[in-house]
């Protein structure tokens, strides 16, 4: 996961690491390579059977969870000290996705929350918590380099805190709220959404993560760079992902919204490289998104090719 190299680096800084879990990478992993420059041994099962089992087996004085997305029995928790990194301001969203969820939700801050791990899911004594703005124009990326330098600046230290017998403050469980996993098909944006909505959801689902998309010409379209134009004209007659401005020198493409425009800087088809949203959506007649006549053409499309070949074969 994208917190995994500043945890390592900031452990391996102060402490004795005896070993890393992660999968193995299929390209290059910066943490992966770091740990192997520093001789730590790297186990590639990350099944919760196999933690428990290395746990058991190398008995740490404290087993580090960074960027790890199973669910640890306590069984297994109580083996060791566990401690937990969660990109979120605890007792509020506990659960997955959280740095995404925060900019959809147009929540003013994202946090970091370094807890002690209890059965309960991220519900132990909270260790450290920091938070930073969310700006305007933040990615989920953005956010990510800001909370991994304050993972790597505090994580050690809260490590040696916490085996020096500092135990935390406990979450308040009346305030715990949760984020549930999302899918890459949560991210086909509706444009009958306000504008607002529609540019947090691509900032939150911006590189690595990816993309929000919709659709142009049937095919599917990917939104990377997107934002609200500060003076568009107000529409009172609306179709919702029609394209109403086309901005060659520029490279933009403006769409209506559910409560305005949208403007698109940087879009990609499937198969192809990331574009200006103008060389890709070519006419002010194009509506974006999968629209009933455009599925209804497509099957008529594919039955005629059904039938081609049928009768080709028929021939032979």
């Amino acid at each position: 996961g994208p917190t995994s190299l500043s945890a390592l680096e900031s452990l391996a800084a102060r402490l004795e690491v005896v070993g890393l879990v992660r999968e193995t990478p299929a390209g290059r992993d910066a943490a992966w390579e770091l740990a192997q420059r520093l001789g730590i041994p790297c186990w590639p099962d990350t099944a919760p059977a196999a933690v428990d089992a290395l746990v058991a087996e190398l008995r740490p004085d404290c087993v580090v969870v960074s960027s790890y997305n199973r669910i640890l029995s306590a069984a297994t928790l109580a083996r060791s000290r566990f401690v937990n990194v969660h990109y979120a301001p605890l007792p509020q969203y506990r659960g997955r996705a959280n740095v995404n969820w925060a900019i959809i939700n147009g929540e003013p801050l994202a946090a970091i929350s370094i807890h002690v791990m209890v059965p309960e899911l991220d519900a132990g004594n909270i260790l450290l918590q920091r938070t930073v703005p969310i700006r305007e124009t933040d990615t989920v990326l953005d956010l990510y380099e800001r909370l991994n330098a304050i993972q790597r600046q505090h994580l050690a230290d809260v490590v040696l805190r916490h085996l020096a017998g500092y135990a935390g403050e406990p979450q308040d469980e009346a305030q715990a709220t949760y984020g549930c996993a999302r899918l890459p098909e949560d991210g086909e944006i509706d444009w009958a959404a306000p504008s607002d909505a529609i540019v947090r959801l691509v900032r939150a689902l911006a590189a690595p993560y990816p993309g929000a998309y919709s659709y142009v010409r049937g095919r599917r379209l990917t939104i990377w760079r997107a934002a609200v134009p500060e003076r568009a004209p107000r529409y009172v007659g609306r179709v919702p992902g029609r394209v109403v401005r086309r901005d060659r020198a520029a490279g933009t493409v403006d769409v209506l919204s559910g409560d305005g425009v949208v403007r698109l800087a940087e879009v990609q088809l499937d198969g192809e490289e990331i574009r200006p949203a103008a060389e890709v959506i070519r006419s002010t007649r194009e509506t974006l998104g999968l629209r009933v006549g455009d599925l209804l053409d497509r099957i008529a499309a594919l039955e005629r090719e059904v039938a081609q070949l049928a009768a080709r074969r028929a021939r032979e």
